[in-house]
């Protein structure tokens, strides 16, 4: 059995201290039942963005880290794959990430995007949305909100591999109900 010393108690305290008031201070993540935060950032076109704009119309909001690395390339290439699917069900693709609108054109114009990717350099949206990790960049959460502006689904930490494919099957089932 081992006993901590108390030099060692005083120092996972303040460790423990801090990593909790690190979490607290990040903002929190809103959940289904809410409604989804004002966003209104500029596009990789330059033009300005709102969610109030696409009211009457499920979103699909999405933060990515970066621009043009492995897993965001990835998940923008399967948004961008089912395009079609989500017009049909009366949904639109929202990205966001602290990247500049200049790396929004960049990366839309190497990977054939077509739809919004949003710039929030200033993190005030990332971190309202609770998506802004301790490297300063965005994680990568995503939101389902419904026609009327209200958070129905959230996902943490996703896998890009497979984020397309499950928030179709999630607007599918609560076009159903």
């Amino acid at each position: 059995m081992h006993t901590i010393r108390p030099a060692r108690l005083i120092t996972l305290t303040i460790a423990g201290a801090g990593l909790a008031l690190g979490l607290a201070m990040a903002g929190d993540v809103p959940q289904a039942g809410q409604n989804a935060p004002a966003v209104s950032l500029p596009s990789q076109d330059g033009s300005v963005v709102s969610l109030q704009s696409f009211r009457g119309k499920w979103v699909v909001l999405y933060f990515y880290p970066k621009d043009n690395t492995p897993g965001c390339t990835i998940e923008a290439h399967n948004f961008q794959r089912d395009l079609a699917k989500y017009q049909e069900k009366n949904a639109v693709i929202v990205g966001v990430s602290v990247d500049s609108t200049a790396s929004h054109q960049d990366f839309c114009a190497k990977q054939s995007l077509t739809f919004k990717l949003l710039s929030d350099t200033d993190k005030k949206v990332v971190d309202e949305y609770g998506s802004l990790n301790e490297r300063g960049m965005a994680s990568r959460n995503t939101f389902l909100i419904d026609p009327n502006g209200k958070i129905v689904k959230v996902w943490t930490g996703v896998k890009p591999q497979e984020r397309s494919d499950e928030v179709l099957a999630a607007i599918a089932q609560f076009q159903r109900n």
